[in-house]
């Protein structure tokens, strides 16, 4: 039940309009419930340690590659990377390695945890829920741990918290966006080719036409009954119909009888036997003619344009139309050529790389 509003009621607060270009750069995020301020902190705190685990697993794997050994010989600095080798490597190694093990124990802890509150619906759902994360305890996977640092910092995103600048944001979308288009679009083209492939083997091709009219002969039947209606009835019914004190075809067939009587010379001998009123009979008798032929066309104008029998007509027209035999060479060279426009089209449609039209790249 609505309740009308109270007199008292303060006016709304009025609120600065929104530009359209701020409003667009940040997408709607879903109301959540806000976590604990713990584990909003162990969040945080999880992803700064992985942060920083995986700057110093990646310079100790370039200072250790062959490249920097080149590169400090070229600059002079190999002192300084040889006592990074003997004295920094290997306590690295070590912490690394420390915090392997601690993110082994916080993973089972995590399990546990899972477990007894029953967030999955069976208990070894967890770690294929988490796969990044098991994975990422292997030292040759460490890289892997990259994946839960976007996980935690996308859900502090989603609860409204920024991670990283919006600009940077919005590039990193615009990356992703860019690399999903070009991989749909080489998906696409490839399926169109293998379409058009399939369609050059006789069988497939008959088959393919011969399912799509099957599938389709109602809505075949709709369509011609439709331009029938539209197109041929109010065209047949302007042509016949009296317009004038005659139609085209009414006067047409009038003049057509009238001069079938003029040209038969038999009749002509005969009237002209009688005499006086041979010539009169003769003038009458064409003029009869000609209204007799207005006549019969009236006539059918009104038996078979009378509306229901012409819809009745043109139901049974568009019925024979939608039992076409498949096996028609017009009919295969017509549904071919639609075919082959239709995916010539909409391949040059997918070659279009959208992302060219962003801002982003300030093209």
């Amino acid at each position: 039940m609505t309740v009308p509003a109270s007199p008292t009621t303060s006016p709304p607060i009025a609120t600065a309009p929104v530009s359209p270009h701020l409003a667009n750069s940040e997408p709607p995020r879903p109301n959540r419930p806000k976590p604990s301020r713990l584990k909003l902190t162990y969040d945080i705190v999880m992803l700064i340690a992985i942060s920083i685990d995986l700057l110093l697993i990646s310079l100790d794997a370039v200072l250790m590659s062959d490249f920097s050994a080149n590169a400090a010989q070229w600059l002079s600095v190999s002192e300084g990377l040889n006592w990074y080798q003997a004295t920094l490597h290997e306590p690295l190694r070590t912490a690394g390695g420390f915090f392997t093990i601690f993110l082994v124990a916080e993973l089972l802890l995590r399990w546990a945890i899972a477990i007894k509150e029953k967030v999955y619906y069976r208990w070894f759902f967890f770690p294929f829920v988490h796969w990044y994360e098991v994975l990422g305890c292997f030292p040759q996977l460490r890289l892997l741990r990259l994946f839960r640092a976007v996980v935690i910092g996308r859900r502090l995103y989603q609860l409204g918290y920024q991670v990283l600048p919006q600009p940077w944001i919005n590039r990193i979308k615009f990356y992703i966006d860019l690399l999903l288009e070009e991989l749909s679009d080489r998906v696409i083209l490839t399926t169109i080719q293998n379409f058009r492939q399939e369609l050059t083997n006789p069988e497939t091709h008959k088959s393919f036409i011969e399912s799509a009219i099957t599938r389709n002969r109602a809505e075949i039947e709709a369509a011609v009954l439709s331009i029938l209606r539209s197109e041929l009835a109010p065209k047949l019914q302007e042509l016949t119909a009296s317009s004038g004190g005659g139609s085209l075809l009414a006067s047409e067939m009038g003049n057509a009888i009238e001069e079938g009587l003029a040209n038969t010379p038999e009749l002509r001998r005969y009237l002209r036997m009688i005499p006086i009123a041979g010539s009169l009979i003769e003038s009458q008798l064409q003029h009869v003619g000609h209204n007799i032929g207005e006549n019969v066309v009236y006539a059918l104008n009104k038996r078979l344009l009378d509306p229901a029998r012409l819809d009745s007509l043109m139901v049974a027209i568009a019925r024979g139309i939608a039992q076409i035999d498949t096996d028609n060479s017009a009919l295969d060279t017509l549904i071919s050529s639609i075919i082959d426009d239709s995916l010539t089209a909409f391949e040059a449609q997918v070659k279009v790389q959208q992302w060219k039209h962003q801002d982003m790249l300030n093209l």
